[in-house]
């Protein structure tokens, strides 16, 4: 068996940016989303990272690198269902456990959505998917609204 740990952490833009809100493959209603090559969605971000670091891989980068064009405003979830291929040819998820750290927007309503959606991605069951989320009380860049943090930590079994 094999642990990884998944960080990553991105700023809101601006509200005129027109940037969507993104957390888990599922588009939150905000008047900010976050700034990124991608999606930025910093709880699929964070999850893929984990695996990668659980399977002895490089990180997220290195696959998926901001200034290769190809992946400029691409679907996290996409990515992670390529991660979760890579990983899976030695590796089967025993499951993953995240929490996004923000103080807007709540996201119990959307935790559901968020764990169908990366189960499916990941080709697990719900169940062993946990998405949480907390916040810092106000202290911090996540108090202050300036941007959103998610870990995630992926336990592996060898094939």
């Amino acid at each position: 068996m094999r642990v990884g740990l998944g960080v990553d952490v991105h700023a809101f833009a601006a509200p005129d940016e027109g940037r969507r809100l993104v957390l888990g493959g599922v588009e939150i209603p905000s008047d900010r989303g976050l700034l990124g090559h991608s999606d930025a969605d910093v709880l699929a971000h964070a999850i893929t990272d984990a695996l990668l670091g659980a399977a002895g891989l490089e990180d997220i980068g290195h696959y998926f690198p901001d200034t290769n064009e190809r992946y400029r405003d691409a679907d996290s979830i996409g990515l992670l269902r390529e991660v979760r291929r890579l990983v899976g040819e030695s590796w089967k998820i025993a499951n993953v456990d995240a929490v996004v750290i923000c103080e807007r927007p709540k996201i119990k309503d959307h935790r559901g959505g968020m764990q169908e959606n990366l189960a499916a991605a990941l080709g697990v069951e719900e169940s062993r998917v946990g998405v949480r989320g907390t916040t810092t009380e106000r202290l911090g860049f996540p108090g202050r609204r300036e941007g959103i943090a998610a870990q995630a930590v992926c336990l592996l079994e060898r094939r």
